[in-house]
């Protein structure tokens, strides 16, 4: 095995500056840091998230970020967690950034974590939601370029995280937002008045969990929000973090020299209500940064003990691929949506050439993180929220479930959602690129297989 090079002298130095040293009796603490990076596009790139985007983006309404929390226990086991708002990732980008951060400071594949927002005014990145639409050439050249330069940010970011570790009290709590509802039970003009009297209907998860990190001062240096619901308040051709990202800069407004981050949990059934215009998204911000504040303004549970951490590839399967008579009808039918088919088409065939007999196995990642007493679960790719309220019950309240995590590859429907079909539990393959539907029986696979990681995570 090659040695890996000792650090130069100068980095060593500050290091050894940055490390604080215990005193005689002091106990050891846990340490946090955080780190972030603007990553708007420059106007031109494509956009992704919606078919019906048949230009590229005219310039920005917000800026783009990735952020870094970087956190260590008192035996010095670190982890850091990367938050972007973008629509989408590929476990190819993810996987190329770990490998960097364990190169340089040797943090293992489990002890990195990714989530993106899904803001679907986001730009268009290789790898992710393939079948949405062919690029055309310089549009697929700015595009490569803008995820090199990506990457290079997101390694960056959780560098500076963890080169600002320093002893911090870390706590957490819940509250709740109500401007989700459960899209595939409530038609969407009638969800204000449903909801004003009390019958929206489906499956829902309201929670808005927070961490909350400070530093011996008593002053809130970095504070992560989560919440269960699609940021896809809208649809224009600028930038912007929706309402994730509006939250964000609310609460940063509110508690200045914090850094706030947002990742998002199991929503992919739940859309947020009403829709279309800036003035319900800046609605929604605030709703969310007011959750959150109610949650700090109450006790929060302190997070002590250790961390750890746990990663394995779930092997999943697609239950059917397409003949080729229909993908030629997906490339030659006149059709509404007609690029997105082909589109489809065209990354189906791609899929045939590279993964071959393995055309319809997947693996699917799931990760789990232990905080002390808190739990997080960060699962790929779109997930329903039955799956959060699942393992709340089986696993307990002191659990997060995020979705949109390391790999966004495509929906992950519940068994129910699977068996009723329509958009989440069929037809979404489309824009995503893959052969066909899940075959039955990933629910279960994905939560014994959480469950096995809680259990591995678990102070001995």
């Amino acid at each position: 095995m090659p040695r890996r090079p000792a650090l130069p002298l100068a980095l060593l130095l500050c290091w050894l500056l940055a490390t604080p040293l215990l005193r005689a009796g002091e106990t050891p603490t846990w340490r946090a840091g955080t780190g972030r990076e603007n990553i708007t596009p420059p106007a031109g790139l494509w956009m992704t998230g919606y078919a019906s985007r048949d230009r590229p983006a005219d310039g920005k309404l917000q800026e783009l970020w990735v952020k870094a929390l970087a956190v260590s226990d008192p035996a010095g086991n670190r982890g850091v967690l990367l938050t972007l708002d973008l629509c989408g990732i590929a476990r190819e980008t993810t996987d190329r950034v770990a490998a960097e951060l364990q190169r340089r400071h040797g943090l293992p594949r489990a002890a990195v974590m990714t989530n993106v927002s899904h803001t679907h005014c986001a730009p268009a990145l290789e790898g992710n939601l393939r079948g949405i639409r062919i690029l055309p050439p310089d549009g697929r050249a700015r595009s490569l370029a803008y995820l090199a330069e990506l990457e290079r940010k997101m390694v960056q970011a959780a560098e500076a995280a963890l080169a600002a570790l320093a002893p911090a009290r870390i706590g957490w709590g819940v509250d709740e937002a109500s401007f989700g509802f459960n899209r595939r039970e409530n038609p969407e003009k009638d969800v204000p008045a449903l909801r004003t009297a009390g019958k929206l209907k489906g499956p829902f998860d309201p929670r808005v969990p927070v961490l909350a990190v400070r530093g011996n001062d008593g002053a809130l240096r970095a504070l992560l929000v989560s919440y269960a619901c699609h940021n896809t308040t809208l649809g224009i051709f600028q930038w912007h973090g929706d309402y994730a990202g509006v939250a964000q800069l609310e609460l940063e407004k509110r508690h200045p020299g914090a850094t706030v981050l947002f990742a998002i949990g199991c929503g992919a059934d739940i859309n947020p209500a009403p829709r279309r215009e800036l003035v319900h998204v800046e609605a929604h911000g605030r709703a969310l940064a007011d959750a959150a504040d109610r949650a700090l303004s109450r006790p929060l549970a302190p997070v002590e003990g250790r961390f750890a951490a746990a990663w394995t590839d779930v092997s999943l399967r697609f239950a059917r691929q397409p003949t080729e008579a229909q993908l030629k009808e997906a490339e030659e039918k006149v059709q509404p949506n007609r690029e997105m088919h082909q589109a489809w088409a065209a990354s189906v065939r791609e899929l045939q050439r590279t993964r071959g007999p393995r055309l319809l196995d997947y693996d699917y990642p799931v990760q789990a993180w232990r905080l002390g007493g808190l739990a997080w679960v960060a699962l790929g790719g779109e997930v329903v929220v039955d799956y959060a309220l699942r393992l709340r019950r089986e696993a307990g309240d002191a659990l997060w479930v995020f979705g949109y995590a390391n790999d966004v590859m495509a929906y992950i429907p519940s068994e129910r959602v699977l068996r009723e079909g329509r958009y989440e539990g069929e037809t979404s393959m489309v824009p995503y690129g893959q052969p066909g539907p899940w075959a039955p029986g990933l629910e279960d696979q994905i939560v014994s297989t959480v469950h096995d990681l809680l259990s591995r995570t678990a102070a001995p």
